[in-house]
């Protein structure tokens, strides 16, 4: 699991900093979090295919979450994209994107299938054989709404050093479901504890996109490998964070702190600031595993 972070500023462009987005990489599946305006130019610059976005993930509808959606959904169906396209988003996003795509006579090429999910709701919104969503309700002047990212239990894994080469597939599959493998006769021919490992450890990601400082949000994200957590303002401008239904580094590290979480990412800049070092130094001061989002940047999720 790794994230790649397309655009970390908030309301405008500053700085060379670019509106929310990250992708958010996990086994073969791609999925976009966010699209402000220019995700798919960024998109373009780090070289993430468009075809490879399994699902996109809004997490509400002010401009600098959003505005940048449309255009992604028009150039996938330009450069021919015929998989269905699953979209996760607030009350609203539906008819947001039919609107539009009806004023302009645009007709895709793919099925989009629209998740909406309920307002101040943890809610499951997607799920696959190895990963499940579900929303985190959050504090902002409009219906705003995080993503937490959990991978499921992964199976024991079958020792190569232990195991015959002819081990046959029927035979791996008992393995993993930590079953013996006996012959045609009753007799044991494999005793799952000698020939197997502990499964690989599984990984989970806090996106908390715009919100106010909540202090009970730490328990809800409990034990997260990694969180992004918005820092708009540095504490200096605390008053100024509370008016705007924004946070401080220095909260976002507090809710780290709290979540007892491994790692912790701030984003969301305002672009009252022309460097971000200050975010850093407050924040570490709280939580020191603490990293800036910035732009072009992988981050492992561990």
């Amino acid at each position: 699991m790794e994230v790649l972070i397309l655009g970390s500023n908030s309301a405008a462009f500053a700085y060379g900093r670019h509106h929310t987005a990250q992708i958010l990489k996990n086994d073969n599946k791609f999925f976009l979090i966010d699209c402000g305006e220019g995700t798919q130019i960024q998109m373009r610059r780090y070289k993430v295919k468009l075809s490879r976005i399994h699902a996109i993930f809004i997490s509400h509808l002010h401009g600098d979450h959003y505005f940048g959606l449309t255009g992604l959904l028009n150039t996938m169906h330009l450069f021919g994209r015929e998989a269905k396209l699953r979209l996760v988003g607030p009350p609203g996003l539906r008819d947001v994107v039919s609107l539009q795509l009806s004023m302009s006579r645009t007709s895709l090429s793919y099925p989009i299938e629209f998740t909406e999910w309920i307002p101040e709701t943890e809610q499951l919104v997607y799920e696959d054989q190895k990963l499940t969503v579900t929303t985190i309700p959050l504090d902002h002047r409009i219906d705003c709404s995080g993503y937490f990212f959990i991978e499921k239990p992964k199976p024991i894994r079958i020792s190569r050093e232990a195991i015959p080469d002819q081990l046959s597939q029927a035979e791996a599959i008992l393995l993993k479901k930590g079953e013996d493998v006996l012959n045609l006769d009753g007799s044991l021919k494999f005793k799952n504890e000698d020939v197997t490992l502990p499964p690989n450890p599984s990984y989970s990601y806090a996106y908390c996109s715009d919100t106010k400082y909540m202090p009970e949000l730490a328990e809800k994200i409990k034990n997260t490998n990694l969180i992004y957590h918005e820092s708009s303002f540095t504490e200096e401008m605390a008053e100024r964070a509370t008016s705007t239904f924004h946070s401080t580094a220095r909260q976002a590290a507090q809710v780290a702190k709290d979540a007892k979480a491994n790692g912790l990412l701030l984003g969301h800049f305002s672009s009252r600031y022309s460097t971000l070092d200050g975010f850093l130094t407050e924040a570490r001061e709280i939580f020191e595993e603490t990293e800036l989002a910035i732009e072009g940047q992988t981050f492992k999720v561990v």
